[in-house]
């Protein structure tokens, strides 16, 4: 299993993402959105759920999905395992999209920052949007990087495909609105289960760059069950304030736009840092299912 995920880890480093259409966390996307547009909502038990349903007919789908490579002829098999755990996690992406907000002209960054956050970021000015890139990073180095490979290393395959399905629905049925509030309650609650351990798992990697101040930050950080832990360590690393209104603040200075590039060689480090602590893990043979 090994060879496996060194060879995930080089396809995402050398080749980046499957194509959207090929990609199977778009897949999971389709279905919730489908189920989604499909549902007219009712009643809160009934929207909840149906909601349900939805989280497990796209969970469902990721566990088939995780079981196809025990079933295809070698070495077909081996193919689909790499494509299918490089598909669990996304580490080129998510540099290559945070670097793009690192940019002088503030209407270029604003665009970009567009792109990799949930919140209206058109009257945000600078600093304001300097913070969301950073956050951004910060709580999807959790998402698309520790948690993925935490999952496969208790359960495999299946593990990783799964929370990354369960991300996927709180992605985009997560929200407290009108129209999701219950629909997707169980899909945001199911999110904030597994991400639990890993949202502290990734404050600890960042121990070795912020020590007490890392910790201090951490008892701070009691606003969000989850994501605002990475948020909140990323922060007390660099130094800066990181602010979502209304939701969150941690103290420090104004960020700059040298301060997402600092970012950016931060998360390499915390990359680099679980990514070893992934082998070391595997080469004492703790993980038995693992084995294809």
């Amino acid at each position: 299993m090994t060879l496996l995920i060194v060879a995930s880890l080089l396809w995402d480093f050398i080749l980046g993402e499957p194509p959207s259409r090929l990609h199977p966390v778009v897949w999971f996307g389709r279905v919730a959105g489908y189920m989604d547009a499909l549902y007219k909502r009712r009643s809160p038990i009934i929207d909840f759920i149906a909601g349900l349903f939805t989280a497990g007919v796209v969970v469902a789908f990721a566990l088939t999905l995780s079981f196809l490579p025990l079933y295809a002829p070698s070495p077909l098999n081996y193919l689909l395992a790499i494509y299918l755990l490089k598909s669990s996690f996304a580490i080129r992406s998510l540099h290559e999209h945070v670097s793009k907000t690192a940019v002088d002209n503030i209407e270029e960054r604003r665009k970009a920052v567009s792109m990799i956050v949930s919140r209206d970021v058109s009257n945000l000015d600078e600093a304001y949007l300097n913070s969301a890139a950073i956050e951004s990073l910060a709580e999807n180095l959790n998402d698309s990087v520790i948690a993925p490979l935490f999952y496969l290393l208790l359960f495999g395959l299946p593990g990783a495909m799964v929370y990354r399905a369960v991300n996927t629905l709180d992605a985009m049925l997560g929200y407290m609105s009108e129209r999701y509030e219950y629909f997707g309650k169980f899909s945001a609650r199911l999110d904030d289960i597994l991400n639990f351990i890993p949202a502290r798992i990734t404050v600890l990697l960042y121990l070795p760059l912020g020590g007490r101040r890392v910790l201090r930050y951490w008892r701070l950080a009691r606003f969000k069950i989850n994501s605002d832990k990475p948020i909140a360590a990323m922060g007390a690393v660099l130094g800066v304030w990181l602010e979502k209104g209304g939701v969150y603040r941690f103290p420090g200075r104004e960020p700059g736009v040298e301060d997402i590039k600092r970012a950016l060689r931060v998360s390499t480090f915390i990359v680099a840092e679980w990514v070893l602590i992934t082998f070391s893990l595997l080469s004492t043979g703790v993980c038995p299912c693992l084995n294809l």
